[in-house]
C-alpha cells in the first residue's frame, strides 16, 4: 500500500489561528473552493458518514468554531478534522511540488532523512510529516498524519547544509547517496528556499 505527501508553504501561525476563529466567512470561502473536492470526500466516506462520522463540511465547520468535536473526542472519525484542517493550508498557502513523495511506500520518507543527515541537515525531517497529528484543539488523527517545519528550522537546516557542502568541498568526499534520495533532497532544499524567500512562512506537510 502506498501514500502520498501534500506539502504547503504558507504562514504557519496565521493558519493555526483560523481554528477555532468562527469565522463563518471564511467558511464559505472553502465551500466555494472546495464544494466539489468536499462532495467527492464524502462520497468516498459515505460508510463512515452513515455510522456516525461527520461530512466534510461538519467537520470544516467544528474546525473552524473549535468545536465539537464527535462524541468521543474525534475518535474514529478524527481523520475528518485532519482532513478539514487540511483544506484550510490548502487555501491559505501554495502547495509545493513533491514528485518524490506521491506516491510513496514503506519507510521512504526515513531513507530520505538519512540523505539528509548525510549532508549534515538535523533540523527538519520528511518523517516528522508522518508522525504527528493536526494542531490542538483538533483531535489526534494517524491518518493524515501532519508536521510542520518553522521558519527557524528551515533557517537552521539551510545554514547545515551550507557547512556541510564547505566540509565536502573541503574534504573532496560527498555522501555516497542513490540518485533517487539526492533528487528527495534536492525537493526538500527547494520547499525550504521557498519558504525562506517568504518572511514568517514555513512548511507543513500532510501523509495520507
Amino acid at each position: 500500500m502506498s501514500s502520498s505527501l501534500s506539502v504547503y508553504l504558507l504562514d504557519i501561525a496565521a493558519t493555526r489561528a483560523l481554528v477555532g476563529s468562527g469565522d463563518d466567512t471564511l467558511l464559505e470561502v472553502i465551500r466555494d473552493n472546495f464544494g466539489d473536492d468536499m462532495a467527492r470526500s464524502d462520497d468516498y466516506f459515505s460508510d463512515e458518514i452513515e455510522q456516525g462520522a461527520p461530512t466534510a463540511y461538519e467537520a470544516l465547520r467544528a474546525v473552524v468554531h473549535g468545536g465539537p468535536f464527535s462524541d468521543d473526542g474525534g475518535g474514529e472519525y478524527a481523520f475528518q478534522y485532519g482532513y478539514a484542517y487540511r483544506r484550510l493550508c490548502s487555501l491559505t498557502g501554495s502547495f509545493l511540488p513533491n514528485s518524490s513523495f506521491t506516491p510513496h511506500r514503506g519507510d521512504w520518507l526515513a531513507v530520505v532523512d538519512q540523505g539528509l543527515k548525510a549532508l549534515g541537515i538535523t533540523a527538519v525531517s520528511v518523517e516528522a510529516f508522518s508522525d504527528g497529528g493536526p494542531p490542538a484543539p483538533l483531535p489526534y488523527t494517524f491518518t493524515p498524519g501532519y508536521g510542520e517545519w518553522t521558519p527557524d528550522h528551515i533557517a537552521q537546516a539551510l545554514q547545515q547544509f551550507e557547512a556541510g557542502k564547505h566540509e565536502i568541498d573541503t574534504s573532496g568526499q560527498a555522501p555516497p547517496l542513490e540518485p533517487e534520495v539526492v533528487e528527495a533532497v534536492q525537493e526538500c532544499l527547494d520547499w525550504m528556499r521557498h519558504a525562506q524567500a517568504q518572511p514568517g512562512h514555513g512548511v507543513v506537510g500532510f501523509r495520507f
